[in-house]
């Protein structure tokens, strides 16, 4: 996500990206043995990307002409192309690539063979077409009793909802996380960048992982069932509680924090010089050494007035509050940030011990020296554009000593390791792919 949107902003202020605080680093692969096919569109990349990452070697499989995603924009240097889909990129890095109809027998056989020789597979079909093509769980488990395969559907494999289709605004609005998103006055809203596939594909990551430990104990494969209306659901560990605790129904506060217990509004993201930072007046005696703090530097500044300088904060009780009172508290505490820049309100806040932080952009990211110092940015080779072109991506999401979990290779291009797989690995001939390829199976 971070990646294209940032690519986005970068093209169209006609800038390339070409700087990365380091190039791929070396490491170990920790999942380097064992084999993932993915089948999964959209629904399910972010899975196969994170088994990629961690070392698997996942195969796209893609059907002849290649995946509708890589129809999908923004794309690199404003211009569609398969071959340049900045989400492709992304979710697709450190996979290989091939091209294959499932549907035909010949290209049903060769996925069992591939099957054969595999140890995931990751599909996103609706429920019951991985069956009817005798290619679903019980049929591979049968010829590979170790298989994990993975499912990512809207709504799981069972249940009423099982055959309904879904977006990305209906499984967010169904999972519950609409609800509590937007203002307080206004209806519900998405967050602006789609996010339900990739709770769905993290969440078949680390149930993928679970049932290959499963196997790593028993020998067994298993059915990972991912309904991604659950994955949404657990987003909402804050809300879920506080209903069947206290029967509160959490709602809408916008930039706003509502206190639980209080019947107030506390803002807590706010506008600076350059942008915003989330800062939050609580109570109690952290709270009370916080506020202070704050009090103190706009004292400094000849920006403290006298009702927040004689503001008693050890008895600032949440529950008590009125809202004429926090509004009286945060009317000169958005001056002061108006007043400053993110970059001198954090260095300001590191220095007094205030909890704030900036609110970053992604171009914030990238320039971001803790980010920098750690290596995260990475610089990928795509001979395909230009004999020299390295774009920057996002790297590693965790370091372990010893190996290397982030990108290594770009995304692959359609069909780009048929002759590896199918010709180095498989053993079909030449003219056996030439044939394949013309009869429409590859």
């Amino acid at each position: 996500m971070i990646f294209f949107q940032f690519e986005q902003d970068f093209i169209s202020k006609g800038l390339m990206l070409t700087h990365a605080s380091a190039t791929t680093p070396p490491g170990a692969k920790l999942l380097e043995p064992y084999r993932v096919l993915d089948l999964a569109d959209e629904k399910g990349f972010l899975c196969g990307r994170i088994l990629a990452d961690l070392g698997a070697d996942v195969i796209k499989v893609e059907p002849p002409g290649g995946d509708p995603v890589r129809r999908f924009g923004p794309f690199y240097g404003n211009k569609p192309d398969p071959n340049h889909s900045l989400p492709w990129w992304f979710y697709n890095v450190n996979k290989r690539g091939i091209t294959l109809d499932i549907k035909t027998p010949r290209g049903r056989d060769i996925f069992r063979d591939l099957a054969r020789r595999s140890h995931f597979v990751i599909e996103s079909f609706p429920p019951g077409f991985m069956d009817g093509l005798e290619l679903g769980y019980e049929s591979l488990s049968i010829i590979n009793p170790s298989i994990v395969f993975t499912s990512i559907t809207p709504y799981g494999q069972n249940g009423p909802y099982r055959e309904f289709k879904a977006s990305d605004l209906t499984l967010m609005a169904m999972g519950g996380q609409v609800y509590v998103t937007g203002d307080p006055d206004r209806p519900p809203v998405r967050i602006s960048f789609p996010q339900a596939y990739l709770h769905g594909g993290a969440e078949a990551a680390v149930a993928s992982m679970i049932a290959h430990f499963h196997r790593s104990v028993t020998g067994q494969g298993q059915h990972v069932d991912i309904s991604i209306q659950q994955s949404i659901i657990v987003l909402l560990p804050h809300a879920i509680p506080w209903l069947e605790l206290r029967g509160v129904v959490l709602k809408r506060t916008g930039a706003l924090r509502g206190g639980l217990a209080a019947k107030i509004l506390m803002r807590q993201v706010w506008p600076c010089a350059d942008g915003y930072v989330s800062f939050v007046m609580l109570g109690g005696a952290f709270g009370a050494r916080n506020n202070r703090a704050i009090v103190d530097w706009m004292k400094g500044e000849g920006m403290a007035d006298e009702f927040l300088l004689g503001f008693d904060w050890a008895n600032y009780d949440l529950a008590t509050a009125t809202q004429e009172i926090q509004d009286r508290l945060e009317e000169p505490i958005g001056r002061f940030f108006l007043k400053h820049s993110k970059a001198e309100l954090y260095e300001g806040a590191l220095k007094r011990g205030i909890m704030l932080c900036p609110v970053a952009t992604v171009k914030d990211l990238l320039e971001n020296q803790q980010l920098r110092d750690r290596g995260f940015w990475v610089e990928l080779e795509h001979p395909e554009l230009n004999i020299n072109a390295r774009i920057t991506y996002p790297g590693a999401f965790v370091q372990i000593a010893g190996h290397y979990c982030g990108p290594r290779q770009r995304a692959p291009l359609i069909g780009e390791h048929n002759r590896d797989i199918y010709g180095s690995e498989m053993g079909f001939p030449e003219k056996e792919l030439e044939k394949l390829k013309h009869e429409g199976i590859i």
